[in-house]
C-alpha cells in the first residue's frame, strides 16, 4: 500500500503581509465586507445629482441590512464595525456614514443602556425607522457636557418635555431629515427633574415620518457640506414629549415609578462620559475609514505611476513615470506611513477590547490619540497620492477628491483631532514614564529595531520635559495661561506617543513573521518609518546625547536607500492589501486603459474613409457611446447609468444572504449573542 502525504502550502508573502494588516482573522472579520462591495449594488456610481447619491446611500444600507442575521450583532461587535468602517468608507462615504450613526451611535447606545429591561428594537433592526445621534449642537461642539437642550421630567404625565431654549442649542448636523424613511433619535439632553439639574443624559425620541418631522420637531437641513452627501440638518424641539421609558437609563442615572431620581455617579461630567461611551468604538471606526481610504489612494497611485508613460533621458524612448526617484519616493514614503497606520489602528482595537477595568483609561486614550494620528497621517497620504497623479487626480471618477473631503469629515467626527489631542496631551502631562535601563543608554546602532524603539521614545520625553518646564516656568494663579504656555510642547510629546506606538506594533508584527521576504519587506517598512521621524527630530536627539554627529550625518543617506529598496518592492506591497480587482476596476486611473474613459465616439480616429474618400459613418456609429466619461468596464458587461441602477437595486440577492451567514458569522458565532427576535434584552 502506497500512502501520499502532503506538505500543507506555506503562506506566501502577500498572505504574510495580509495577515499583519489585517490581523489573523482576516476572512472571518474582513470577508464580508471585502466581497459586499464587488456587487453590482455598491460599485462606485455614475455620477448623479447630490440627492440621487444620498438616496442611492440608504438604498445600499437596506440592502446591506438585509443581507446581515443581525444588525443587533453588529453593533455589539466593536471590530465587525471597524470593518465595515476600513471597507465601505473609500467606496461609498455617505453610506459609511448613516450606518456607522445607526449601527453604533444609535443600535449600540440602545443596547449598552438598560441591561435589566426589554427594548422592542424591531422596526430599527428591519430599519422601518433608521436611527440617528443628536448630541453636539451649534453653540456646543466638543464641549458636549455643556448642551443646553433640556428633558424636564413632568410627573402628571410620567415622561419628559424635550426643549430647546435658544438657537444655539438647535442640534447640529445629525442627519435626520425623511430622506431614506423615517427617523428616530437619541437626544443628549439635560436631565431636570423636582428643579434639580441632573447632567446630561440620553433620550430615545422619534422625529419624522416618512415625509416631514412629527409635531414638536423642527428639522432643516444645512448648506451641502463638502464631499459625499448626507442629509446633515439642524434639529430643535419645542416641549415635545417623550415617555419615561425613553430614558436610557444605568447606572449613570435613572427616574424610578416614583418619579425620584437616583444615581450611582455624583459625578455629572462621569454620568455624561457613560452615557456616550459609544464615541470610542466611533473613534476606532474613523481610524478604520482613513486607514481604508489612505490604503486605497496609495494603490492607486502606484498603479498609476506604473502604467502613465512619460519620456525618458533619450527622447525615443519612454518610461514609467514611477521609474523617477521625485515620483516614487514619496509613495515608498507613503507605503511605510499606510503599514504604520494599519498597525497602530489593530493595537488600539485589541488594547481597547481586552483592556481590564484598571487599564481602561489608558486605553480610550490610545483609541483617542490613534485616530487623530491616523486620520492626519492618511489625509497626508492621500493629499500625496492625489498629486502623484497630476490632473487625473484632481476628477471625480478618479475617486481621489471625494476620498480627500471624506478624511477631512473624519478628522472632524466623533471629536475634532485637535481637542482630542490636548485632552490627550494634558492627561499625559503630569503622569510619570518609566523607562528601563537600557533606554537611558546612549547612543546605539541605526540598524538595531530596539535601539530605534528607544529613540521614538525619547523624543516623547523630551517634547512632554520640555512642556513640563514651560508649565513650570509660567507665572501661578493663572491655570489657562499655564496651559497655554505648555500646550504646544505637549501636543508635539503627543504626537510623538503616536509615532512610539505605531513603532512597537511595527515591531511585534515583524518578531511574529518568519524568516523570509515577508519579514525582510516589514522591516524594510519599519526602519524607513523610524528614521524618517527620527530625522524629523535629530537635533533634539542629538542635544541629548541619543544620537552621534555622524549618526545625523548619516540619516539622509540611510533614508534614501531604504527608500530605493521600499519603491522597488511597492508594487507587491500593494497585492498585500487584498483590494479585489473588480473594485480596482471603478477608478479608471487604476488601469493601463486610463485613456479609454475619455474616448471621444464621434472623434476622427474612429472614422474610416471609404472609395473616393467617403467616410464610414456606419461603422463609427456601429460602435458608438456615450461620451460621459464612465469608468471603463469591468469584463465584458456594460456599466449602467445611475439611474438604471437605482431602479434595479429593489432586488437583494442570494449570494448577499449566503456571504452574511458565512464569513461574518464564522466571527459573531464566537462572541457572545444578542437575541434577534421582536425584543431584544441588550447586553450588559
Amino acid at each position: 500500500m502506497t500512502v501520499s502525504t502532503h506538505k500543507p502550502q506555506q503562506p506566501s508573502t502577500n498572505d504574510l503581509l495580509t495577515r499583519v494588516l489585517y490581523g489573523d482573522n482576516f476572512r472571518q472579520e474582513h470577508g464580508f465586507w471585502r466581497r459586499l462591495l464587488t456587487t453590482e449594488p455598491f460599485r462606485r456610481s455614475g455620477g448623479g445629482t447630490p440627492d440621487e447619491r444620498l438616496a442611492l446611500s440608504y438604498h445600499r444600507l437596506r440592502i446591506l441590512n438585509d443581507a446581515l442575521d443581525s444588525g443587533a450583532r453588529l453593533a455589539a461587535d466593536p471590530r465587525a464595525l471597524a470593518a465595515l468602517h476600513e471597507w465601505l468608507g473609500p467606496v461609498d462615504p455617505a453610506l459609511t456614514t448613516v450606518a456607522g450613526i445607526h449601527y453604533n451611535l444609535f443600535l449600540g447606545s440602545l443596547l449598552d443602556h438598560d441591561p435589566g429591561t426589554l427594548r422592542d428594537l424591531s422596526d430599527f433592526l428591519e430599519l422601518r425607522s433608521i436611527g440617528t445621534f443628536l448630541c453636539t449642537e451649534v453653540a456646543h461642539g466638543n464641549d458636549a457636557a455643556a448642551v443646553e437642550t433640556t428633558a424636564t421630567y413632568d410627573r402628571d404625565r410620567d415622561g419628559f418635555v424635550l426643549h430647546t431654549p435658544n438657537s444655539g442649542a438647535q442640534k447640529f448636523m445629525p442627519n435626520t431629515s425623511p430622506a431614506g424613511g423615517p427617523k428616530t433619535g437619541v437626544v443628549a439632553a439635560r436631565l431636570l427633574a423636582d428643579g434639580t439639574d441632573h447632567g446630561v443624559f440620553l433620550f430615545l425620541a422619534p422625529l419624522t415620518d416618512a415625509v416631514s418631522a412629527l409635531p414638536g420637531v423642527r428639522v432643516r437641513r444645512l448648506p451641502a457640506r463638502m464631499g459625499s452627501p448626507v442629509d446633515h440638518c439642524l434639529t430643535s424641539f419645542d416641549r415635545y414629549f417623550v415617555p419615561r421609558k425613553a430614558l436610557l437609563a444605568g447606572e449613570q442615572g435613572r427616574i424610578g415609578a416614583d418619579g425620584r431620581f437616583t444615581s450611582e455617579l455624583a459625578n455629572r461630567r462621569r454620568r455624561f462620559l457613560l452615557s456616550i461611551g459609544r464615541v470610542t468604538p466611533g473613534k476606532l471606526s474613523m481610524s478604520a475609514c482613513a486607514v481604508g481610504s489612505a490604503r486605497l489612494t496609495l494603490a492607486i497611485a502606484i498603479r498609476y505611476a506604473g502604467h502613465r508613460l512619460v519620456s525618458g533621458s533619450r527622447g525615443s524612448r519612454r518610461v514609467p513615470v514611477y521609474a523617477h526617484r521625485t515620483h516614487h519616493g514619496p509613495l515608498a514614503a507613503a507605503m511605510a506611513t499606510v503599514f504604520a497606520m494599519s498597525l497602530l489602528h489593530r493595537r488600539a482595537l485589541d488594547r481597547w477590547e481586552s483592556a481590564p477595568a484598571a487599564d481602561r483609561d489608558e486605553a480610550e486614550r490610545l483609541v483617542a490619540v490613534a485616530k487623530g494620528w491616523i486620520t492626519w497621517q492618511a489625509r497626508g497620504v492621500i493629499v500625496e497620492c492625489r498629486e502623484r497623479c497630476g490632473a487625473q487626480g484632481l476628477l471625480e471618477n478618479n475617486g481621489m477628491t471625494e476620498l480627500f473631503t471624506g478624511i477631512e469629515g473624519a478628522i472632524t467626527a466623533e471629536g475634532d483631532n485637535l481637542a482630542v489631542h490636548a485632552k490627550a496631551a494634558a492627561e499625559m502631562l503630569f503622569s510619570v514614564t518609566v523607562r528601563d535601563e537600557e533606554e537611558t543608554e546612549g547612543p546605539g546602532d541605526l540598524d538595531d529595531p530596539r535601539f530605534l524603539g528607544r529613540l521614538l521614545g525619547a523624543v516623547e520625553d523630551i517634547w512632554f520635559d520640555r512642556a513640563r518646564e514651560r508649565i513650570s516656568a509660567a507665572p501661578p494663579g493663572d491655570p489657562l495661561g499655564r496651559w497655554n504656555a505648555a500646550s504646544g510642547a505637549a501636543l508635539h510629546g503627543v504626537e510623538a506617543y503616536g509615532y512610539r506606538q505605531a513603532g512597537e506594533a511595527y515591531e511585534q508584527a515583524v518578531a511574529s513573521l518568519p524568516a523570509g521576504a515577508a519579514r525582510e519587506r516589514l522591516t524594510e517598512l519599519h526602519r524607513l518609518f523610524a528614521l524618517r521621524w527620527i530625522a524629523r527630530n535629530s537635533g533634539d536627539l542629538l542635544a541629548a546625547g541619543r544620537l552621534t554627529a555622524d549618526q545625523v550625518s548619516s540619516l539622509p543617506d540611510v533614508v534614501e536607500r531604504l527608500i530605493a529598496t521600499v519603491a522597488r518592492h511597492a508594487p507587491d506591497l500593494v497585492k498585500s492589501f487584498a483590494l479585489p480587482e473588480r473594485l480596482m476596476s471603478d477608478w479608471p486611473i487604476a488601469g493601463p486603459g486610463y485613456a479609454d474613459a475619455y474616448d471621444d465616439p464621434d472623434g476622427s480616429w474612429h472614422q474610416r474613409r471609404g472609395p473616393g474618400g467617403a467616410v464610414g459613418r456606419e461603422a463609427a456609429a456601429a460602435g458608438r457611446r456615450t461620451a460621459d466619461f464612465r469608468r471603463p468596464a469591468c469584463g465584458s458587461k456594460r456599466r449602467r447609468p445611475l439611474r438604471e441602477k437605482v431602479a434595479a437595486l429593489g432586488t437583494r440577492g442570494v449570494l448577499l444572504a449566503y456571504w452574511g451567514t458565512t464569513s461574518m458569522l464564522s466571527r459573531w458565532f464566537e462572541k457572545p449573542q444578542v437575541s434577534v427576535d421582536e425584543s431584544v434584552r441588550p447586553r450588559a
